[in-house]
């Protein structure tokens, strides 16, 4: 979700930096100290990541399930991305669905990007379309499922794992936009989406996540990717969410609800935020750090 602009850091101590796509987009990690053999490390586990949950590889579990109904076993380390969509899915009403991808690959949003549009229909209500027990996904027809509101920023806060496993406590991960801090502070610029040349103000982002998200990303004719499943139409009334939270996978999930329902809904989690509505209405947290210039 590419909507973060780093600005001057106001104390900003790692100094080396590797630079690599991944996923599909630019990654860049700054430690206090080189990675050397951890970058190759870390590019496996990005991969093997990948190979779980992208629907857009023929290899992946996401492409089994998508193909046959059955009982599937997850990874591990599904079961805190799973138990969070499932928490997300009921406080939003079911609006945060990973049974959105079908909708998606409809409209155009699929493995060769054809963005050729098309008619969806309302994705399966997930108690009808799954259950998830165990680490064990158990579906009732072929389904296809999009990890994409939180699955980013939880792979953020997998490969801060790493980094933190091998002795690096001060570090920024940047997955375009899904930001994670660890021992320093960064002032990062809030992209205005109407213009991408300019921001709508700075947030401060210290021993934290940040992640955006933006109905001016990933557009196509009358689309965008922020979709609703429960009518398989696009969200039409707020423009762009900014969250700050303690994990990389709770901010990039909570940017993501902020479209649906308000923040009271939310209160569940830790976090603050930013959103910019259609009608050029701002709402923040009280205690949002930062500054907003409109």
């Amino acid at each position: 979700m590419d909507l973060t602009m780093p600005s001057q850091p106001s104390n900003h101590k790692p100094k080396h930096s590797v630079q690599f796509e991944a996923i599909g987009t630019q990654w860049l990690i700054e430690t206090a100290q080189p990675l050397g053999a951890l970058q190759q490390q870390i590019m496996q586990r990005i991969d093997e990541f990948d190979h779980t949950y992208s629907r857009f590889r023929d290899d992946s579990l996401v492409a089994q399930i998508a193909a046959n109904a059955g009982r599937y076993e997850f990874p591990g380390d599904a079961r805190q991305l799973i138990d969070f969509y499932q928490k997300l899915y009921e406080a939003t009403d079911g609006a945060v669905s990973p049974l959105v991808g079908n909708i998606l690959e409809t409209v155009g949003y699929d493995k060769t990007y054809s963005l050729s549009g098309g008619s969806p229909q309302p994705a399966l209500a997930w108690g009808d379309a799954m259950t998830w027990r165990g680490g064990e996904l158990t579906t009732t027809a072929p389904v296809l499922l999009d990890f994409g509101a939180a699955g980013k920023g939880y792979l953020v806060d997998l490969v801060a794992e790493l980094l933190e496993q091998h002795g690096h406590g001060d570090y920024v991960i940047d997955a375009s936009g899904d930001v994670r801090v660890r021992g320093t502070r960064e002032t990062i610029g809030l992209e205005n989406p109407t213009d991408t040349t300019m921001v709508i103000g700075t947030a401060g982002v210290e021993n934290a996540s940040l992640c955006a998200s933006a109905t001016n990303r990933r557009t196509w004719g009358e689309w965008h990717h922020v979709i609703d499943p429960r009518t398989a139409q696009p969200v039409r009334d707020v423009l762009a969410t900014w969250v700050i939270a303690p994990t990389t996978m709770v901010a990039d999930g909570l940017a993501t609800a902020l479209f649906f329902v308000p923040a009271t809904k939310l209160s569940q989690w830790e976090f603050t935020y930013v959103r910019l509505l259609a009608d050029g209405t701002v709402e923040r947290s009280p205690d949002f750090v930062g500054e907003l210039y409109i």
